[in-house]
């Protein structure tokens, strides 16, 4: 059995370690990472963009810069024409002078009243160790590359699946760069499982089926996100391969709709690749139902993925994880801990029930995992992703998971979701706002109630915060009409913060409604 001996001070001179080499002339000035003095060089240039970061953070003083675009554009334009130019180690002159216009010009997700998208305020511990990732520049595509990286993704992917209800050990996943990797990555193997199943049919069905022009087909609910349609595009599927199925008020697909969708198919010849059931869609946080969805899908004999970016985070709470009750019975599941995780992007994941799930990417390179070297103990995730070179993002989860615990984030999931349930009970409240549906989960989706103008004047009032700098407010459709959207995902942003922030849109939507009406009477 191969084992790995523990590390061991050097104890004679054969032993020790190579010396690490003196830098090159050519690199004399430069301050990066590499050779004995790396990490000193780096704590000195995280210390000046810090300290660039939290003056320009200042100065913008919002969440967002009071400018339009062509005035961000200037901004950044002229900076990059000034920035002072090669020369004797300049770097931390550099740094500080883009710091400044990057900080000055960006949204701050950790501000209040930034709450737009599904763009969180990420951990100090886990930026902090993002840093330490970029430092070391591992690359998850070979263990002598990644060794310490390697083992942590393998473990890190076990708990996270275990997390799911997977049966420990026989699980597979991969760090990913989001949702929308995620989900290409699980269609392609649901693509290749069918192609598969279907390869083993009785040559006449197989036979008749192609005569009446079967083809291969996605299932997913009406509000689904739209990686979907762009995964089946990449497969060569095509977009139109994707059935949508009907929706209920909440955004949830139906499953008699479903039923019925997959019965027509089959009746048509066609096969059915994967349903993608979704918990938590981007607008009203709509949770599929799980458990009846999980009970067709196995009925047809059809690959189920749950598309969890968003919900997936509900998976940390002990109140809330029973909303996704049935995600263990999908063939595979997608996560975002860049979202209710709060880390810094990218951390997606992506989990499958079985292991061998993910065969159709194994790969054996010779310069990267020749078959020799697997057999001798040194593993590979390089058949676990569609990238090649692939950094260590594994490292700011596992830090994270073990500095706050699962129930340390699961109290961050708890009081954002308790901070959507107070905002739509603000929003019902006032007599200037509608809400469109109660929250599933952070998200809350209302209007300015403006008559027959409302969709001019809540599209013109979520641009004019923006202009000012005073809000960052996200925008929707549904049914044809223009609705405002919270996306609450700041655990430290309180009732308190939501209702003045409300305030700004109501005193907004007052003022564009004033004008419109005022422009309508001359």
């Amino acid at each position: 059995m191969h084992t790995t001996p523990r590390s061991r001070p050097p104890t004679a001179v054969h032993d020790a370690p190579d010396p690490v080499p003196a830098r090159s002339p050519v690199l004399a000035g430069e301050t990066g990472r590499g050779g004995a003095d790396g990490p000193t060089a780096v704590a000195s240039l995280v210390e000046t963009a810090a300290q660039a970061l939290a003056e320009a953070s200042a100065r913008r003083g919002g969440p967002v810069p009071a400018m339009t675009p062509h005035q961000v554009t200037a901004m950044v334009d002229e900076a990059l024409d000034t920035a002072p130019r090669e020369g004797t180690d300049r770097s931390a002159e550099v740094l500080r002078h883009l710091t400044a216009v990057f900080a000055e010009g960006a949204a701050d997700p950790s501000h209040p009243h930034c709450a737009a998208h599904l763009h969180c305020p990420p951990l100090a511990v886990a930026v902090a160790a993002d840093t330490v990732a970029s430092a070391l520049n591992q690359s998850m595509d070979s263990w002598d590359q990644a060794p310490a990286a390697t083992a942590m993704e393998t473990r890190i992917i076990a708990e996270l699946a275990e997390l799911t209800g997977y049966r420990p050990g026989r699980a597979g996943g991969v760090v990913t760069s989001g949702g929308t990797e995620s989900n290409l990555t699980a269609l392609l193997l649901a693509r290749d499982h069918a192609l598969a199943a279907r390869s083993e049919l009785d040559p006449t069905r197989a036979g008749v089926a192609a005569a009446r022009g079967t083809r291969p087909r996605i299932l997913c609910g009406r509000a689904a996100h739209f990686s979907v349609q762009r995964a089946a595009a990449l497969l060569g599927l095509g977009e139109d391969a994707v059935v949508t199925v009907p929706v209920d008020e909440g955004h949830r697909m139906r499953p008699e709709a479903l039923h019925e969708c997959l019965l027509r198919m089959r009746e048509d010849g066609d096969t059915p690749v994967a349903v993608v059931a979704t918990a938590g869609t981007t607008d009203l946080g709509g949770i599929d139902p799980l458990e009846r969805i999980a009970d067709l899908a196995a009925q047809h004999g059809v690959w189920l993925h749950v598309d969890a970016a968003y919900g997936g985070g509900l998976l940390f709470s002990d109140q809330l994880r029973g909303l996704l009750a049935g995600v263990e019975r999908a063939d595979s599941v997608g996560l975002d801990l860049h979202k209710l995780g709060w880390q810094p992007v990218a951390a997606g994941i992506l989990l499958t029930r079985e292991r061998a799930s993910f065969a159709p990417l194994s790969r054996s390179v010779a310069y990267l995992n020749p078959t020799d070297d697997e057999e001798a103990g040194y593993p590979s995730l390089l058949g676990y992703s569609l990238r090649t070179t692939r950094r260590a993002d594994v490292f700011k989860i596992a830090v994270t998971l073990r500095a706050l615990g699962r129930e340390g984030l699961g109290r961050m999931v708890d009081a954002c979701r308790s901070l959507a349930l107070a905002a739509a009970a603000q929003v019902v409240a006032s007599p200037k706002l509608s809400l469109a549906a109660p929250p599933s989960l952070t998200t809350v989706v209302f209007r300015y109630d403006a008559g027959d103008d409302g969709d001019a004047v809540n599209a013109r009032l979520r641009r004019t915060l923006l202009e000012q700098g005073r809000a960052v407010v996200g925008r929707t459709d549904i049914d044809g009409r223009v609705w405002l959207k919270l996306t609450l995902l700041n655990p430290r942003t309180t009732p308190e913060d939501v209702a003045a922030l409300l305030e700004k849109i109501i005193s907004a939507g007052d003022a564009e409604a004033a004008a419109r009406n005022l422009k309508g009477a001359r």
